[in-house]
C-alpha cells in the first residue's frame, strides 16, 4: 500500500508493509498478557494498574513494524 504525502518540499511516498513475524508475535503476546491481567485477574508485577499503557506499547510496536523497514 502506498500513501502519497504532500509538503513544501514536494510529494513523498510512504510505503506500508506487513510487520515481521517477530514484531507481530511480540505485539500479540503483550496484548494477551494485558488481557489476562485485566479480565482474568492475573497479578503481573509492574503491569497491574498499567494495562492501558501496556496496550498502547503493544499497538505502537505493531504500528512501527508496519511503517519502519527492517523492524
Amino acid at each position: 500500500m502506498r500513501v502519497r504525502l504532500r509538503s513544501e518540499d514536494g510529494a513523498h511516498d510512504m510505503g506500508l508493509k506487513a510487520p515481521s513475524i517477530v514484531t507481530f508475535m511480540l505485539s500479540v503476546i503483550l496484548t494477551v498478557i494485558v488481557l489476562m491481567s485485566k479480565f482474568f485477574g492475573a497479578d503481573i508485577p509492574m503491569l497491574t494498574g498499567n494495562e492501558s499503557w501496556a496496550m498502547l506499547v503493544a499497538y505502537s510496536i505493531l504500528m512501527l513494524g508496519c511503517m519502519v523497514r527492517g523492524m
